[in-house]
């Protein structure tokens, strides 16, 4: 999947700004308009990288950078804090409180973007790679194709999002909540059964005959992609389902 930015900016004209240029780079964007909202968003679900504005409703961006940086889950997150605010003593407090970078506004957009790409390449480097890999499969981002011990495995749209899902977080279990969100979006309602339904999918355009299933179902918790695994055959009476 593409890199999720959360954007927390209540000047509407730039939120609307802020998602056309980001999205048009491929990324997934949220648009949060108050500060003391995203305090708790932030809680429920984080962003690969966060763009945070220095006066927001409700909680200001200084103080929600603080509570983030005091978090273990957020504490390196990546912050990149927009302010109107260029003065020498106030680019040092953002930084000082938590902040990765920080933007004087009006600024360039084209220079904002570069600088959202350059701090995920390194902070989340699987996020912009065009080729993951994970065991014996490939997947190619920019062709859309995936390759299990060098076989080509045909996916629909939907198995390739959740493809690229599990091979970014390999080792990681995921509940079905968390596969919705990252695969189909918070926007769109989908019963958490319709997960169980392109996992069955997925497994079976991936596995075949006696392979060893890559794809772990973890009772009570959801599915995760097992770290090492290879083509090896699995004993006849312990196949993975």
């Amino acid at each position: 999947m593409s890199a999720h930015i959360a954007v927390v900016e209540d000047e509407e004209a730039l939120g609307v700004l802020l998602r056309y240029n980001l999205e048009a780079e491929g990324y997934s964007v949220d648009v949060i308009p108050r500060g003391d909202e995203a305090d708790l968003r932030l809680k429920e679900q984080l962003p690969d990288l966060l763009i945070l504005d220095w006066m927001l409703p409700g909680l200001s961006g200084v103080e929600l950078c603080r509570r983030l940086r005091q978090r273990e889950e957020s504490e390196r997150l990546p912050i990149i804090m927009l302010t109107a605010r260029g003065e020498e003593s106030e680019r040092v407090r953002g930084l000082l409180v938590g902040a990765d970078d920080y933007v004087v506004k009006p600024f360039s957009t084209p220079e904002l973007i570069a600088r959202v790409r350059a701090m995920l390449r390194r902070a989340k480097p699987e996020k912009i790679a065009t080729h993951l890999s994970a065991g014996d499969i490939d997947l190619d981002r920019e062709t859309h194709r995936v390759r299990r011990a060098g076989r080509e495995i045909k996916l629909g749209p939907t198995e390739f999002r959740l493809m690229e899902f599990f091979m970014q977080s390999p080792g990681r279990v995921f509940s079905r909540e968390q596969l919705l969100d990252g695969v189909w979006g918070r926007d769109i309602y989908v019963d958490e059964r319709t997960v169980d339904v392109h996992v069955g999918r997925l497994r079976k355009a991936i596995n075949r005959g006696r392979q060893r299933d890559p794809i772990r179902t973890v009772r009570g918790a959801g599915y995760a992609l097992d770290e090492n695994f290879s083509s090896a055959k699995a004993p006849k009476d312990k196949q993975l389902s």
